[in-house]
């Protein structure tokens, strides 16, 4: 009795047309009286195959999401290698304003890793005016907060367009 209700529900759900087939739900109560006690071996043969097409439903849905999955990846990896390509094409026709920039991102690290020392050591040692006070920490973001956010893009921006090392020597 409780399989058929189940199957019922499950075939109201395919009838649904606003929805994917991989964003069905299924109920999977396993009956509608808790004081069944039938050994699922007892069930007949009808009941095992629904369940066993039920669960090959389900397979066939995972095999789509991972073939989803797979194309998303194609995606974005083809989108990565052809930024890569664009930027390499681009190092190749600007060498010294790719070696210009290698060299001012070697020179203005060391500056980037002090700027982040002495923030990092007056957020330790303020700390506590920050949890007390919101004026505190207004004070603190305002001072840091924009020159970090504008140095870590221009230190971005040089990176990426820099010209490895490697390149720079041939």
């Amino acid at each position: 009795m409780e399989l058929t209700a189940f199957y019922r529900r499950l075939r109201t759900l395919k009838k649904m047309p606003d929805l994917p087939s991989h964003c069905t739900q299924i109920d999977i109560t396993s009956t509608e009286n808790p004081q069944d006690t039938t050994v699922p071996q007892q069930k007949n043969n009808s009941s095992q195959s629904e369940v066993v097409a039920v669960l090959k439903e389900i397979l066939v849905t995972q095999k789509k999401s991972c073939d989803l999955l797979g194309d998303v990846l194609k995606h974005v990896s083809f989108q990565h290698r052809q930024r890569a390509a664009e930027l390499q094409t681009w190092r190749e026709n600007n060498p010294y304003v790719a070696q210009a920039c290698r060299k001012a991102a070697k020179g203005l690290s060391q500056v980037h890793t002090d700027f982040l020392t002495t923030l990092a050591e007056e957020a330790a040692e303020s700390a506590e005016d920050f949890t007390d006070s919101d004026y505190a920490l207004g004070e603190f973001i305002d001072r840091y907060g924009p020159r970090l956010a504008h140095f870590n893009g221009v230190m971005q921006l040089l990176s990426q367009l820099a010209m490895p090392e490697d390149e720079r020597q041939n």
